[in-house]
């Protein structure tokens, strides 16, 4: 009997993967541009009454000169700041009085700006936006109302953080290029020297129109959207285009190697990075699949051997940066107290070799690619997602339809890929470590290794 209900199981399962093949997935794109160079790419979904807008600057920290560092993300705050038809702090006012929802973000390749309504607020989403970036609001006592508050951020999430000053060094330790080895969040004493015209030329340089993206998706007619967007964009007049800054990094030709004292941790930091190509190219997908299957969730080899096997960490965890110039490929260690670092890291180091030498499983590429395939199917469900997406792929990679065949680069990727690039990139003298050891274990912890 249990033969019998074993075998009915199998045969149901077998049926429903037969009738479920994975559809493609097509998100639809339309691409326009204004005579500024307002680059608008339009994505209609009529699945909810509602829509979301994002605009995405071609400007993070990567475009920051040195002793002007933080400007990229000191102007996420002054955007919210008023301008010349909205008063300051009336921009949230007016989006959470009509049901809506916004925010902003800045990285080291990008800031956006964006929001979501019902899509009878076409016109107020619209509005907002085109009016800061036309005329925003930039005057001595809203430049230090927010490089207060930045400072404050900074103090808040880095400074006074357990391990706040962990993901700096390590950023500094890695790039030799100051255009990538700089924070977004910028120093202290760089937010205290900018100046009003310093802020005036960055927003003039970069928060135009013709180095934008506007993303707009949802419940919209396609040409009415676009009549409006010409309405309230089309006249912020287009700027010289802002310099390309040289993201290019020197061969790394040995080992870097640092410690840092943290009074906040409890618990020893090992940070484990390896230099790597830029995002959406060959190299970097097979280096995303590698690090999801060496270093993400509990099934994960590291995890496994780490935290399950030898008790050597109480969580660990891989990721690899995308950047439109070179990016990293990290391991993150929280190790158990009273553990050999020495010991903890020869052991990370055990798992990457064995990926060198040893084909991974056929089952974990595919719990890898079906792992992906939902995260991504759970993601675009959302159109402010979508938006901001959408609007990052076309700043980076000038392909708004990536979108659509990012998950066929990832399926692409074969076990001989994984080996190949474990071999080239994750690779002794290309590595750089920090160890961040409780200020109060400090001294024991380095008169151990010794």
């Amino acid at each position: 009997m249990r033969g019998i209900c074993l075998f009915f199981l199998l045969s149901c399962v077998s049926a429903v993967q037969a009738q479920t093949q994975p559809k493609p997935l097509q998100i639809p794109i339309q691409q326009f541009k204004l005579d500024n160079g307002l680059r608008v790419v339009l994505s209609e979904d009529h699945s909810a009454p509602t829509y979301a807008i994002s605009v995405t600057y071609n400007v993070g920290s990567h475009n920051e000169r040195s002793g002007r560092t933080g400007f990229a993300h000191l102007f996420e705050h002054m955007m919210f700041q008023g301008s010349q038809n909205v008063g300051k702090g009336e921009h949230m006012i007016l989006v959470e009085n009509n049901g809506g929802d916004m925010n902003g973000t800045t990285t080291e390749d990008r800031t956006n700006y964006f929001e979501s309504f019902a899509s009878n607020q076409l016109d107020l989403g619209l509005f907002l936006e085109a009016d800061r970036m036309r005329s925003l609001a930039i005057n001595q006592p809203n430049l230090d109302n927010q490089r207060n508050a930045v400072q404050e951020e900074r103090r808040l999430s880095v400074d006074n953080q357990p391990y706040g000053r962990t993901s700096e060094l390590l950023q500094e330790t890695v790039y030799d290029n100051f255009a990538n080895k700089h924070s977004v969040i910028g120093s202290m004493e760089d937010l205290n020297a900018a100046t009003i015209k310093d802020v005036q030329d960055f927003f003039r340089i970069y928060y135009a129109p013709n180095n934008a993206v506007l993303t707009l998706v949802g419940d919209f007619q396609p040409q009415e959207a676009l009549a409006k967007i010409k309405k309230y964009f089309g006249g912020i007049p287009a700027q010289t285009a802002p310099p390309v800054p040289d993201l290019s990094e020197p061969k790394q030709d040995g080992e870097r190697r640092k410690t840092i004292e943290d009074a906040f941790a409890q618990t020893p930091r090992l940070d484990i990075s390896f230099k790597v190509p830029p995002g959406n190219t060959g190299d970097w997908y097979a280096l995303d699949v590698l690090s999801n299957t060496l270093g993400t969730g509990q099934a994960s080899r590291l995890y496994q051997t780490l935290v399950k096997e030898k008790e050597l960490a109480v969580n660990v965890f891989c990721y690899v940066e995308e950047h439109r110039g070179p990016s990293t490929f990290n391991v993150v260690v929280m190790v158990r107290p009273g553990k050999d670092l020495t010991e903890v890291e020869k052991a990370v180091y055990d798992e990457i070799d064995r990926l060198k030498t040893q084909p991974i499983a056929d089952w974990e590429l595919e719990k890898v690619r079906m792992s992906n395939r939902r995260q991504t199917a759970q993601q675009l469900q959302s159109t402010l997602y979508r938006a901001y997406l959408i609007g990052e792929m076309t700043v980076f990679f000038n392909d708004p339809n990536l979108i659509n065949t990012k998950f066929n680069k990832i399926l692409s990727v074969g076990k001989a890929d994984l080996q190949r690039v474990a071999k080239t990139y994750l690779t002794e003298e290309n590595r750089t470590v920090i160890a961040t050891l409780p200020k109060a274990r400090v001294e024991a912890a380095l008169q151990g290794a010794n």
